[in-house]
């Protein structure tokens, strides 16, 4: 590095010229100031933390000069191209970067000095033992099973330690392949890349049909035989095959029927915990211990059951006593520490009974939430809601929001009256308006896979194709694309209506709206 004049080393060097004011006067190239600082005696005595400073300050500057590459399509996750490691003898020196006076403590220490892209200045911070593993994972490239087989610590604690190495911007993965299509509907949200992209991706796994309990509205009541141990698992191996090849990450939502019927639930349960799957459970009130059994496994992500409306009109819906078994099991989860919700279907019947029940609720749950009734099934016996007054239905469920705060905003109805307000809208369904096929298939226990559980919409059978082939059949990008109604709608991209509820009112649900859509009204 050629000589520097004297700016340039103010420049580089603010904190350690506070501490020795003549360092100004050095003619020395910058690379080698932090070992001209070491040799001066003087400065030994009064700060002997100077030359890791001047260390850390060097290293600030050259990192501010590091090209931040467009990075090209990869396979494997990277370290941050500008991070610089640095090994120091005094804990907290970096605080000195903003407070001269400071007295850092001896003792060994790593030092992170990065920048993010299109950041003006580069960062500096302790790095913990949890950020040295997942550089040491990525830089190794080390395999997850095997760290995890060696230490005893799970995938998903590991897994979770390359989160947060990801979302601090340490390392960097590579891009889902889980992507709309260039044709796809972008509204207003053109420059939206995020809506566009899924990270995460769930599969609603209906292991069995049994069920302890006959609902009047049950989607499928059909005979279907439950997985069997040697099936769960090969799904399992797929679902994680899936998972690394298109670079996200999993969820596995165990329902039915009820899941917890089924002989080798705990088997899937714990094999889907230890591939490092996130882990759901949509079913029905269990027993206390069959709730600790669980959360000793690993505690979910959620426990959802369902409630449809005040006590007497759930009991009609669900069963005699079902309603007080439902609220005692909530109870259960709370007591257990484990995030609850409440699904509600919503028909007219029980439209009015909605905010009612919603409040007696707020304490109860973490979140309640509905969906509209698919005529479906059993459904088909039942009234759907008014799609006239449904647009009213939303704007006092919305504006009920402020008194009772575990509401859910599921339907993606909501970003109507949002949008219309200038308000930032929600994800909907499943975060990018309707998921279905994109960030989200339904598996039922024979190995037919649907777009959606709640009408048929079959793209494949896992037990005769593998999920990819699935993924990318022409039935599944068919229901990825919704209707065509939807293309000029300015918020296609966080709504598309329900397909399953256009099915149930006999619509083509390639080509027509959902009826209750009412943006042009």
């Amino acid at each position: 590095m050629s000589l520097q004049n004297k700016n340039t080393i103010q420049k580089v060097f603010p904190a350690s010229i506070h501490l020795y004011p003549d360092l100004v006067k050095s003619r020395e190239q910058l690379s080698s100031i932090p070992e001209f600082l070491a040799k001066n005696h003087s400065l030994s005595s009064t700060c002997p933390y100077i030359q890791d400073l001047a260390r850390l300050e060097l290293a600030l500057f050259e990192t501010s000069f590091i090209p931040y590459p467009e990075l090209p399509p990869r396979e494997t996750c990277i370290i941050n191209p500008s991070l610089q490691i640095l090994q120091v003898n005094w804990k907290n020196l970096e605080i000195l970067l903003e407070k001269p006076s400071f007295q850092p403590e001896q003792g060994e220490a790593v030092l992170l000095i990065y920048r993010k892209k299109d950041a003006d200045r580069s960062l500096v911070r302790s790095a913990s033992n949890r950020d040295l593993l997942a550089i040491k994972i990525v830089v190794e490239q080390l395999d997850m099973r095997s760290i995890a087989a060696e230490t005893g610590v799970s995938i998903q604690e590991i897994d979770q330690v390359l989160i947060e190495a990801v979302n601090d911007l340490l390392i960097m993965e590579p891009a889902s392949k889980l992507v709309r299509p260039p044709d796809f509907p972008r509204g207003v949200f053109a420059t939206r890349k995020d809506l566009f992209k899924a990270s995460y991706f769930t599969l609603q796994w209906h292991i069995t049909q049994k069920c302890d309990m006959t609902c009047r509205h049950c989607y499928d009541r059909s005979e279907r035989m439950s997985v069997s141990y040697e099936q769960g698992m090969s799904i399992l191996e797929q679902l994680d095959q899936f998972t690394q090849s298109n670079h996200i990450r999993s969820q596995v939502t165990f329902t039915g029927g009820n899941p917890l019927l089924h002989p080798h639930f705990f088997d899937f349960y714990t094999e889907a915990v230890n591939r490092g799957f996130l882990t759901a459970i949509l079913g029905n009130p269990v027993p206390r211990d069959t709730v600790s059994k669980i959360i000793s496994i690993r505690k979910p992500e959620f426990f959802q059951i369902s409630i449809e409306g005040l006590q007497g009109h759930n009991d009609y819906i669900r069963g005699r006593g079902s309603f007080k078994r439902a609220i005692d099991f909530l109870e259960i989860l709370k007591d257990l520490d484990v995030s609850s919700m409440v699904m509600l279907t919503l028909t007219r019947e029980n439209e009015s009974q909605v905010l009612q029940l919603a409040k007696y609720l707020k304490d109860r749950t973490d979140l309640f939430t509905f969906n509209r009734l698919a005529l479906v099934g059993a459904g088909t016996s039942l009234e759907s809601a008014n799609a006239d007054t449904f647009r009213d239905f939303l704007t006092k469920y919305q504006l009920a929001a402020s008194e009772i705060r575990n509401l859910g905003f599921k339907d993606s109805m909501f970003n109507i009256l949002r949008y219309e307000k200038g308000q930032s809208l929600l994800g909907g369904c499943t975060g990018f308006g309707c998921g279905a096929a994109f960030n989200f298939v339904s598996l039922l226990p024979d190995g037919e896979v649907h777009a959606c559980r709640k009408f048929p919409s079959q793209i494949g059978n896992i037990h005769k194709q593998d999920l990819k082939e699935i993924y990318d059949s022409s039935q599944a990008v068919a229901y990825r694309r919704g209707s065509s109604a939807c293309d000029s709608c300015a918020i296609r991209p966080l709504c598309g209506g329900c397909l399953a509820v256009s099915y149930g009112l006999n619509k083509d649900i390639f080509r027509e709206k959902d009826p209750y859509c009412f943006f042009d009204k």
